[in-house]
């Protein structure tokens, strides 16, 4: 029996789970600027083409808005398209079409019309680009009704979120955190995945919770481990789900530890750990010994290349939120 565990960066994993939804559903399509011949920019769809054809993988017109356009016809039609946004930045020509006809064409249908579109976006700094190719808009996008948002924080989840977002009727943004493409991680191609919108307790601890998702999961966990050396016990939680919000996970962490921090590479203001800082303020308000602090990026544009390290939330960052918790 061939083994069904390996290990993969991330990107190679996101391939793999692609390769997986055009073997096992003729309906599913990917499309996207550059997807075909070229692979993609970072080679998620890398040899695809060459494998299923060019009407199964579609390079595209530099053209955001006509592409989403032309997946929601698709899947109108019975596909499931899954388009690749090339950077965070460029998505913005279709958002219009993202927010007004892909996220509300349920609802208008009164539920007789889905849209089982996938519009995968990498997300995110770290990687020395320049303008626009480095940015985290996931709050746009989790504050309009009828989208799910979603982000991995490592391959496994990565092969099987992917999965699970294309096999889902509901429009899905899956946010891919595009410096942890070349971290690896074991996947396990047989397993039983959890539920796509499921939070999960990456690390155990006593004293307060961290809770991150996509990119900062990984520096969340090694916030953790340098507090160990201190004595300190923290727990971290792995959100996976923008919109909808597993509150309850993060609830239940909480209510154990007494302390929250939220960490996300987005700016702070109006940011997605404001929603989840005043809901587990309203639910663990007796249970809190401290107010819930967020990390995450300045209400700024996203600076050039060399000024991105002072930008991104970092150790130092995330570790001195957890001072001013425990100093309570």
């Amino acid at each position: 029996m061939a083994a069904t565990k390996t290990t993969l960066p991330m990107a190679k994993a996101l391939n793999e789970s692609l390769r997986k939804a055009l073997e096992t559903d003729p309906k599913v399509l990917i499309m996207g600027e550059d997807v075909g011949k070229l692979g993609g920019v970072f080679r998620i769809t890398d040899g695809l083409q060459k494998d299923f054809g060019e009407g199964r993988v579609i390079d595209t017109p530099l053209a955001e808005s006509g592409i989403v356009g032309t997946a929601i016809g698709m899947a109108l039609r019975g596909y499931r398209p899954v388009v690749e946004i090339q950077f965070d930045g460029f998505v913005f020509p279709a958002y219009d079409q993202i927010v007004t006809q892909l996220a509300k064409m349920h609802a208008r249908a009164l539920g007789k019309v889905k849209l089982p579109v996938v519009v995968r976006i990498p997300y995110g700094g770290g990687i020395g680009a320049v303008e626009h190719h480095s940015e985290s808009p996931e709050a746009l996008f989790a504050h309009v009704a009828g989208l799910k948002c979603v982000s991995p924080s490592n391959p496994s989840d990565a092969y099987w979120m992917l999965q699970q977002a294309i096999q889902s009727d509901d429009p899905v943004i899956f946010f891919e955190p595009k410096r942890r493409y070349w971290d690896k991680g074991e996947v396990d191609t047989e397993a039983i995945p959890g539920p796509l919108h499921k939070a999960v307790v990456a690390r155990p601890g006593t004293d307060l919770t961290l809770v991150a998702y996509g990119p900062m999961v990984k520096t969340c966990l090694e916030a953790a481990a340098a507090a160990e050396e201190e004595g300190k016990s923290l727990e971290v939680v792995d959100l996976r789900s923008i919109s909808p919000l597993d509150f309850d996970t993060v609830q239940e962490s909480v209510e154990r530890t007494g302390r929250l921090v939220v960490v996300h590479e987005a700016p702070v203001f109006f940011g997605s750990g404001a929603e989840l800082a005043a809901r587990i303020t309203e639910r663990c308000f007796y249970h809190l010994e401290a107010p819930v602090l967020r990390v995450g990026g300045f209400h700024a544009p996203y600076p050039p290349a060399r000024l991105e390290e002072e930008y991104l939330p970092n150790l130092d960052r995330v570790l001195e939120a957890v001072d001013r918790a425990l100093a309570y």
